[in-house]
């Protein structure tokens, strides 16, 4: 009973991070909030992970897997642009600021067509809920340190509205995107994974809190990238 339920409890512990998650944004409390974030991205990778280790899969743990994902990675996203389009917002409700939580939306529609879809295994058919959550969490966060004087810019309007267009657009795409979660430790097959992986880190360990945008922008591109090249090879 205990195995057949560690994944669960795994997800359930990923549900507990992305409502602390919320909290913190709230409070104005982003660096904790931050934490919480990468508390959820771990334990959601790590819920599939023993799953898989433990042999053990169940339609339960399918649904609680997609309604943790809404809150950390859906709910989150919403509630960041809602706070970066109006930092007050919290005191009363802010109609300029709603818009904010249409990622929020197409993030639900997203993880309800997936659970449908049985075309997404080793590839993703547009923007996963945690890269977009952590594009956000990078837009969050260079607003909050000002990193190299980008805060100004990332909460000007139009470009978070203009974010929000995008990330909603792409999370209900039919664009494919490479999976980044490891299947195996051998190089074959895990060749890009490897080397978007490292140059990742190399990222973080320069541009710091800078990075995470960066990060799911170079993701996008060079899924864009791989499809086209597969493209010209299947002509």
């Amino acid at each position: 009973m205990i195995k057949r339920n560690l994944p669960n409890a795994i997800t359930l512990l990923n549900l507990l991070g992305g409502c602390c998650t919320v909290v913190c944004i709230l409070y104005g409390q982003f660096e904790t909030a931050f934490i919480f974030y990468v508390f959820s991205s771990v334990t959601d990778f790590l819920d599939g992970a023993v799953a898989r280790a433990l042999h053990v899969k169940s339609e339960l743990g399918v649904q609680l897997d997609s309604l943790a994902d809404m809150v950390s990675f859906g709910l989150v996203p919403g509630l960041i642009f809602y706070s970066l389009l109006e930092p007050d917002a919290v005191q009363e409700l802010h109609w300029a600021a709603l818009p904010g939580f249409v990622v929020t939306l197409f993030s639900a529609l997203r993880l309800g067509k997936f659970n449908l879809d049985t075309r997404q295994t080793d590839t993703f058919l547009g923007l996963p809920t945690p890269a977009c959550t952590m594009f956000t969490i990078g837009l969050m966060l260079i607003a909050h340190f000002d990193s190299y004087g980008l805060g100004v810019w990332v909460t000007q309007s139009l470009f978070l509205y203009a974010c929000i267009a995008v990330l909603s657009f792409l999370l209900i795409s039919e664009l494919p995107m490479f999976n980044l979660k490891f299947r195996t430790l051998q190089w074959k097959g895990n060749e890009i994974r490897i080397i978007f992986a490292v140059a990742a880190a190399a990222a973080l360990f320069g541009l710091r809190e800078a990075a995470f945008a960066l990060i799911i922008i170079a993701y996008i591109a060079l899924s864009v990238a791989i499809h086209l090249f597969n493209g010209k090879q299947a002509s």
